[in-house]
């Protein structure tokens, strides 16, 4: 049953209070039209709970911006949501059209600063090109399922060049209806007759008013380890949220984080003093097996105001270094690899609570 407005009800109860379901959840399919957006396509997605987001079919089907009871829980930058066509692939050109969003995807071969694979003789530009890539064969819709009402979408994205890797993204998203959460997930599959490696890290920039002095990351925390010696006098206080800052320099932390007894990883970013005390933030879950990396990117700018939070199978330090650090995983030929990822909302004290409590379970025993 769909929970809305604090009342449970069937099936048969809202279709009684409603000309078409499109009025409470439903997914839209639209065009932007303006500037260096226009020809993206895009599905809007409402689920009735106050949960609003939107993919991008021309961006990889990432998540671009994305709202609760009409506050953003996302960060977007000025370029906004560009056309692929104007993605620029070489070295930094990934910054001149990163559109922030909810989700941005990195991969899927490389993961970091550009820099030139000298084994394999490669460009490698900032962050791979999966994330500028139109998806193929979208499908989209919204359905009952006895008493729930689920709105999906599809879409496949191929990552291949000549005589290069041939990966094939398997990405489906649903989510119900009354809900303030959505559901992740990916399948890679290597479609060539070679050995590729597999990058691939979930970069979910939260921004104001989640992001906003007083708040925080609440997690079940292993270590912490600083990228750099900018980062490093910060590491005490990394989970905490200041001010915009003027002239403020990125930090970044590599930081392990325990599973709860089912595996997954609970990382939530909070900000309990946001409407005097109601409270607003937006959680990640995902099963450490699948994604053992989590970099934490806090920007605490001036206009550039965000926390990047990315979980998965790498770290951001490109291919070479992961290759000298004994980090860089491959996919065979015919193998597929499967990613999930559940990110949703706390909108509310009693929420927040909830997850904590969640924080609290016991964890598992080492060897278990």
């Amino acid at each position: 049953m769909a929970t809305l407005h604090g009342k449970s009800y069937t099936r048969q109860e809202l279709l009684q209070r409603a000309g078409d379901i499109a009025q409470i959840a439903s997914v839209r399919p639209v065009e932007l039209v303006n500037g260096n957006e226009r020809g993206v396509r895009a599905l809007e997605f409402k689920t009735g709970s106050g949960f609003t987001f939107t993919l991008l079919q021309d961006r990889a089907l990432d998540i671009f911006d994305a709202s609760y009871k009409g506050c953003a829980l996302h960060w977007q930058s000025p370029a906004g949501a560009v056309a692929p066509a104007f993605h620029d692939p070489h070295d930094i050109g990934y910054l001149y059209s990163m559109a922030g969003g909810l989700l941005n995807t990195c991969g899927l071969t490389h993961v970091g600063p550009p820099e030139i694979d000298e084994e394999l003789n490669e460009e490698l530009g900032m962050n791979g090109r999966i994330g500028a890539m139109p998806a193929k064969n979208v499908g989209f819709g919204a359905e009952w399922e006895e008493d729930e009402y689920v709105l999906w979408a599809t879409a496949e994205v191929r990552e291949t060049s000549l005589f290069g890797p041939n990966l094939l993204l398997r990405r489906s998203l649903y989510t119900r209806l009354g809900q303030s959460r959505l559901w992740i997930k990916d399948v890679i599959e290597n479609q060539g007759f070679e050995a590729a490696p597999l990058m691939l890290l979930y970069q979910c920039n939260i921004g104001f008013p989640v992001v906003d002095e007083g708040a925080e990351l609440r997690a079940v925390i292993n270590s912490v380890e600083p990228r750099d010696k900018e980062a490093d006098p910060y590491v005490e206080t990394f989970e905490q949220v200041d001010a915009p800052t003027a002239h403020f320099d990125e930090q970044v932390f590599y930081v392990d984080h325990d599973p709860d007894a089912k595996g997954m990883v609970n990382v939530a970013l909070v900000n309990p003093a946001h409407d005097d005390g109601t409270g607003l933030g937006v959680y990640l879950c995902y099963p450490k097996s699948e994604m053992s990396f989590y970099t934490h990117w806090k920007m605490m700018g001036q206009g550039t105001y965000l926390v990047g939070m990315a979980p998965g199978n790498c770290l951001p330090e490109g291919r070479s270094s992961a290759r000298k650090n004994d980090r860089l995983k491959f996919i065979d030929p015919g193998e597929s690899v499967t990613m999930h990822l559940e990110i949703g909302v706390l909108g509310n004290q009693q929420d927040m609570a909830a997850f904590e409590a969640r924080l609290q379970e016991p964890q598992p025993e080492p060897g278990l």
